[in-house]
């Protein structure tokens, strides 16, 4: 058995910035940090568009006030008011920390951080570097992670969180190189596991998004807050899904439909391209509906519109946001200087995930909290996005609570000591999971079943939704789930076995298919990304609160747990 004072799982924006803080409150304290890829690797790294602050650099008159209403409003009045105030007060002190890192922000003329318009945001907030935000900042993350002696183990496989009597007191993890299972105990485990774009066929998340930290805190007994809402990003390139930034659209780009018209008028006129993401997401949609989608041959009638660039200029475009232009070319062999690019939403984040209070613990009911366990980043709901995230946002969320919860955790370990643990019974629990799935007889390839769950996630829990699409939808779960005792593995193998990998993975993307279909289910009202066509008002008096979802083998069970709202009162919704 391994120790470690704190073990963070995920080596993304918010578990690096978690771990860098630790480290900065306390050298002395010993902190691991586990991801089944390279921390360079995490979906982070793929982030485009920019991080939100009120530096005032474009937009003077800018306000926290003003941010914090926006992101309120955005999340149409789910997201609780006291996290929004702490992300949006945070923001410009955690922009310059990242400068003084070695961020290569974009810059103005004169030398001050760049920032652009953004869906939702009523002033020019947005900080960027060109359209490679994440990845600028999660470089020098990950470099101030060695300068800093945080112990890294990439291509290590979480596959259990170990909570035992209302207390979280480490992890199993498999060694995907060779296959060695390791217990490893922690004063403090933080999951920033990320989010879970892979239950759905079509996304713009990589293919390590597979909502792994979500199933193993549902599987460990707690709860999932919020699981309904998930965000379909107007601009994913067709067919591929991959995901063309909101950038574009900041920086002056059309949405045109089979006529040529700039449709978002019918939609959100004072905001047109930069209304919020479920806005613009239902309006393509429904274009798509009506019969003025767009034909790869450019007749009408198909499955895209278009997101025209061509009077931006070639050097806009290639100096603001090159790396879309990029993805056209490589992918499609698209122009986008000379030639419209074809996109449809695409699954693009989770706005719910494991509740957690301001300070990053983890409840385990509306009024209790388990000790040991925190969470940051995507994977966490402390609910600043609510039923639907702003653009820049996430990006904040991460660096603004992954920071505010490694401070939280260097706290919480100064008095804790290292929890008792019996490692003999994990590792040969473990070692028996492994052993039979290798061994299992089944007729049924992964990549079958998976194709099959994530269809059913799409035409049963998408875009719009409705009570009898999703009972059947949550019918054919069940039949899926079944299935899974009938996939085979051809590798037997224990050194990098990628399908073993695969078969667990899948068994996460269920457990979390189950719940967001559930939680979707039982929420009849149609808020920010939740959009039910049998439900199609808000319904506040019966709804204006957070699902929490408690999973087992046997079903869902569904709580609520009241929003924080103590600054913005809830009203219409109009851009």
């Amino acid at each position: 058995m391994r120790e470690h004072d704190v073990v963070i799982v995920g080596g993304g924006l918010a578990g690096c910035r978690a771990a860098l803080e630790i480290k900065r409150t306390n050298p002395s304290i010993d902190v691991a940090l586990v991801a089944k890829t390279h921390p360079i690797r995490s979906h982070s790294v793929a982030a485009q568009g920019g991080i939100a602050a009120t530096l005032k650099n474009v937009d003077p008159e800018d306000s926290w006030e003003a941010h914090a209403f926006d992101t309120v409003k955005g999340s149409d009045y789910l997201a609780d008011q006291d996290a929004v105030e702490i992300l949006t007060k945070e923001a410009p002190d955690v922009i310059i920390d990242l400068e003084h890192m070695g961020v290569l922000f974009s810059r103005l003329s004169d030398g001050r951080i760049a920032q652009r318009a953004f869906g939702g945001h009523s002033q020019r907030r947005t900080c960027y570097a060109a359209d490679k935000t994440g990845h600028a900042i999660l470089h020098e993350l990950v470099n101030n992670l060695r300068r800093n002696g945080v112990q890294i183990y990439d291509e290590w496989y979480v596959m259990q969180l170990i909570v035992e009597q209302g207390e979280a007191k480490g992890i199993v993890m498999y060694h995907i190189w060779d296959g060695e299972i390791e217990i490893v105990r922690a004063k403090a485990v933080m999951f920033a596991t990320g989010g879970y774009g892979r239950v759905f066929n079509t996304t713009s998340n990589d293919f390590s998004s597979t909502g792994d930290g979500l199933a193993m805190t549902a599987a460990a007994g707690l709860p999932l807050e919020d699981m309904e809402f998930v965000q379909f990003h107007p601009t994913g390139l067709y067919p591929v899904g991959v995901l063309i930034s909101e950038a574009v659209r900041g920086e002056g780009a059309y949405l045109i439909n089979s006529e040529g018209d700039r449709f978002m008028a019918n939609y959100a006129p004072s905001r047109m391209e930069l209304a919020p993401r479920d806005i613009t997401s239902r309006a393509i949609t429904l274009e798509i509906r009506a019969g003025r989608g767009i034909h790869p041959d450019g007749t009408a009638g198909g499955p895209f519109v278009y997101l025209d660039l061509r009077h931006l200029g070639k050097e806009k475009i290639m100096s603001r946001i090159p790396f879309c232009w990029e993805e056209a070319h490589r992918l499609l062999g698209i122009d986008a200087v000379h030639q419209p690019m074809p996109v449809r939403p695409t699954v693009h984040y989770c706005m719910g995930g494991i509740p957690v209070n301001t300070d990053g613990r983890v409840r385990r009911s509306p009024d209790s909290l388990i000790e040991g366990f925190f969470a940051a980043g995507e994977c966490a709901c402390v609910s600043v996005h609510g039923a639907n995230r702003l653009g820049s946002n996430s990006l904040l969320e991460c660096v603004v609570y992954g920071r505010r919860t490694g401070a939280a955790i260097a706290r919480y370990v100064q008095e804790r000591k290292f929890p008792e643990l019996n490692a003999e019974t994990y590792l040969a629990a473990t070692k028996k999971e492994i052993q039979s799935l290798l061994d299992q007889k089944g007729t049924m390839r992964i990549g079958q079943l998976r194709q099959l769950f994530q269809d059913c996630m799409t035409e049963h829990c998408g875009v719009f939704r409705s009570e009898d699409a999703m009972k059947e939808g949550l019918a054919k779960i069940q039949e899926l789930k079944q299935k899974y005792s009938q996939i085979y593995l051809d590798d037997k193998n224990t050194d990098w076995n990628t399908e073993l990998i695969e078969a667990l993975e899948l068994r996460s993307l269920m457990i979390v298919g189950e719940i967001i279909m559930a939680s979707a289910f039982n929420r009849k009202e149609s808020r920010g990304a939740h959009s039910r066509e049998d439900y199609p008002q808000r319904d506040d008096s019966n709804f204006l609160k957070h699902t929490l979802a408690y999973y087992s083998p046997a079903g869902i069970d569904i709580n609520y747990m009241p929003v924080v709202i103590n600054r913005f009162e809830p009203m219409e919704r109009k851009y």
